[in-house]
Parts: structure tokens; sequence; C-alpha cells
């Protein structure tokens, strides 16, 4: 579609005050241009359309039919123009519209799902679209309004919030540290079967720290995925050690499915979990609610710490 330029909204504009005060001169005072610019303008709008749209004389100005027409359906538009605005303008203030949101697939469908339908029931005029992935999206280039991400957050232009502080410890079933044995040191983990997660940024390697002490494991994997709810199930089974966040054994640890390994030591020293947003500067109502609604939800504490 080919937007008219600034010289065919002066044109626009000129037909409109002419239309409205009858001259040259009043619309010239109106606009704030000498009658001569209005008139050239005039010219410049016929020549282009190839119809007379005002007849003049020295004391007035008769419109044309056609010029008649083109006024009222010009006002029309400009109607339109300035309801689309006020409708724009109304999001800033008013919790309505479409949301597009990205979440962690195994988090997002394990923890943040209620959250959001929550936050759902709570807005009823606002439509969600939500996207469960591991990957890491671009906000910016997809078009989301929010993100939820975890692990270390690197620099960007995205306006963050740190909901929580996030750690990854290792697990095992105990059926697996029965038969196995239970490592005493990261470097007995070599020696171990794991499991792999290859979203894990330094995957094949475990970085591993505990009081300012860091060692760096490299594992061998039984079996790699970049889902963490199948490398989850695969531990339950004693199929190996996994290195997972807490968010996403904190239940099976409690039922006693899984047990920690190496309590004392745990992956990712500062990492977290963070709500991303494009920009701090005209967010509409909309998004502004759902920041706020999760950050009130983690305000209280993670949920797989409460529950």
């Amino acid at each position: 579609m080919d937007l008219f330029d600034s010289r065919q909204a002066d044109e626009i504009a000129t037909i409109l005050a002419l239309s409205e005060h009858g001259s040259f001169t009043a619309a010239g005072r109106m606009l704030q241009r000498h009658p001569s610019v209005l008139s050239k303008r005039l010219s410049a709008l016929e020549t282009r359309l190839g119809i007379r749209l005002i007849e003049r004389t020295t004391r007035q100005l008769r419109f044309t039919d056609e010029g008649e027409r083109l006024v009222s359906r010009l006002r029309h538009a400009i109607t339109m123009i300035e309801e689309a605005e006020q409708d724009a303008a109304l999001s800033a203030v008013q919790v309505r519209g479409r949301l597009r949101i990205a979440l962690p697939a195994a988090m997002g469908r394990i923890w943040l799902s209620s959250m959001l339908s929550e936050f759902a029931l709570a807005h009823p005029e606002v439509s969600i679209e939500v996207e469960y992935s591991e990957r890491f999206v671009d906000i910016v280039a997809e078009g989301f309004d929010a993100a939820i991400r975890i692990g270390e957050l690197p620099d960007s232009r995205l306006v963050a919030k740190r909901l929580c502080d996030h750690r990854r410890i290792l697990c095992a079933a105990p059926a697996y540290l029965k038969r196995e044995g239970i490592p005493k040191t990261p470097e007995e983990l070599t020696k171990h079967d794991c499991l792999g997660f290859t979203g894990l940024h330094s995957y094949p390697e475990w970085k591993l720290t505990t009081d300012g002490e860091h060692k760096t494991i490299r594992v061998r994997s039984t079996m790699i995925s970049n889902d963490n709810e199948a490398l989850l199930s695969a531990a339950r089974m004693g199929l190996g050690i996994i290195a997972g966040g807490e968010w996403l054994m904190t239940k099976d640890i409690k039922s006693g499915q899984l047990v920690r390994v190496l309590p004392k030591w745990h992956l990712d020293s500062d990492a977290g979990v963070f709500l991303v947003r494009p920009s701090a500067k005209h967010n509409t109502a909309t998004t502004l609610a759902f920041k706020q609604w999760f950050e009130a939800q983690f305000a209280i504490g993670a949920p797989w710490n409460l529950s």
C-alpha cells in the first residue's frame, strides 16, 4: 500500500479547510498559511486528480459535485483515523486485546500455565497467545510482548525483571544409586551414567560450584535430549544422574522418587528466572498488567518452593 506523502496531506488539509471556512483567507488563517499557498495546493490537487473540485469567483467558492463527494469521503476517512488513534490510546489504559507470550516449555507447563490461566480469568478481554519452547526466542523479531527466561541473562537492550534465583542441582533415582554407587566428588561423575540436556549452554560439560570453588566436568551421557521432562522421566526410571533446575525436580525429591547427588554442589553460579520485555517505553496496559501479575506471584516466593 502506498501512503500519501506530505504534499498530499497538505492538499487534503487545504480542501477540508476551504469546505469548513468558505474562503482562502479564512482557511489560510486556520492553517497559518498565506491564501496564495492554499490556492497553489488546490490547483495541484485538481491537476493530480484531473478534475475541477471548486469553482472560484472573486467573492466566493463553490464546490462542484465531485468536490463535495471528495470532501464527504475525506471527512469519513478522518473520522476513521481518529477512531483508530483513540482505540490505540485506550490500549495504554485498558487491559484488553492480544497478549503474545513466550514461556520455557517444561517450566511453563509445570508451573507457569496455571498462573497464566488465572491472569486470563482475571482479564477476560485479553486474548492470550502462548508459545512453549526451550529455544531462546527473539521476542523483538518474533513479535512477543514478553517472555520468561531461565539461566544467565546476557547483556541486551531488553528490559528484564529478575523473578527469583535459579539453581540446577544433581539428582538420581534411589535404584540407580543403589546399583551404581553414590559419587562423593565431582570428578567421580565421569564414571557415572548421566543425562544430558542439550539446552544447557555448557553441554556436554557440567560447570559445578560450591562456596566459591568451581569445577568443570565433562560427563558421559547415556541419553541426551532438548526436553527436560523426557530426561526427568529417564532419571525416575534409574537411567542415570540428571542435572536440572530445582523447579523441575522438587516434587520428585519430596516424593522420594529422586534424591540429591553431591548436595553441596550446583550448576549456574548466578542464574535466575527473568521476565523480559522488548522495551519499557509505550507499553500497553495489558503488558504492564501481565508484568505486575507475574511479579506478584513470585513476590511470595518461587512456586516450586511453596508447594
